[in-house]
């Protein structure tokens, strides 16, 4: 029986190694704030300006987008629906098909609608600013959290020119721009710049993330809305059958 089980636990190692998506690599620490509308808007926008053209968020509608965020519906039509198949009310779909895509990157971009629930956020920020140029690959980037990723890098107009320029075994630790939290260790470092400072991509990339947390779990909002009402229903609900047992059992007792 001990050795069925450590046999099993053998057999479960790969497959956690390559959920995990990064082995050993080092995750900034990213803490989603659902209750940041600005952020959230900055974020949507983003993502159907630089993400969307390949990955889709499926599971996610405009309107909803637009509800939950404080968006109006014009300003949704206006700047965030970019094909004329797609209306007001649709699912956040892409027109590429997936065999063409499949053809042109080696593998169909996945949908993203999940992505943070199933890689985490702190995965998603962290892979968000970590590609470097790499001219074995076929887009000439690679990337320290995703290995031979087999995508291009479609921030590099705002982040720069990234690339490894140290020895690993000799950098040292970066500090975090947003949190002043040391963040471990880097050999990236902008070789040419783009649109944004450092600061301005970070936050940048922050507010992605934080956008794709709540496409993953759209619904936490108005969970957390309504979760003060629940508990109290509960606390008066159990005060009425305290008050009907006294007073079912006064005769008896």
């Amino acid at each position: 029986m001990k050795k069925q089980l450590i046999a099993l636990i053998l057999a479960l190692v790969p497959f956690t190694a390559l959920a995990a998506g990064g082995g050993n690599v080092h995750l900034d620490k990213m803490e989603p704030d659902l209750y940041d509308k600005a952020s959230l808007q900055r974020g949507a926008q983003l993502f159907v300006n630089y993400c969307m053209g390949c990955h889709s968020a499926q599971y996610q509608r405009f309107a909803r987008t637009a509800e939950d965020l404080g968006i109006p519906q014009d300003v949704i039509e206006e700047n965030l629906i970019f094909s004329s198949s797609l209306k007001y009310n649709d699912q956040m779909r892409i027109s590429m098909q997936k065999e063409d895509a499949a053809v042109w990157f080696g593998a169909a971009p996945p949908d993203l609608s999940l992505e943070t629930r199933l890689r985490g956020t702190d995965w998603v920020y962290t892979y968000l600013r970590s590609f470097y140029v790499d001219e074995s690959r076929p887009w000439g980037v690679n990337n320290t959290v995703f290995k031979d990723v087999g995508m291009p890098n479609v921030l590099a107009s705002l982040q720069g020119v990234q690339e490894k320029v140290c020895d690993p075994n000799t950098h040292n630790a970066e500090v975090d721009p947003l949190t002043g939290k040391q963040v471990g260790d880097s050999c990236l470092k902008i070789t040419k710049e783009g649109a944004m400072s450092k600061v301005e991509f970070d936050r940048a990339m922050y507010d992605l993330t934080n956008f794709l947390a709540y496409v993953g779990e759209p619904s936490k909002l108005q969970s957390n809305a309504i979760a003060p009402w629940v508990l109290a229903f509960i606390v008066l609900l159990g005060i009425l059958a305290y008050l009907l047992k006294k007073e079912y059992w006064r005769d008896i007792h």
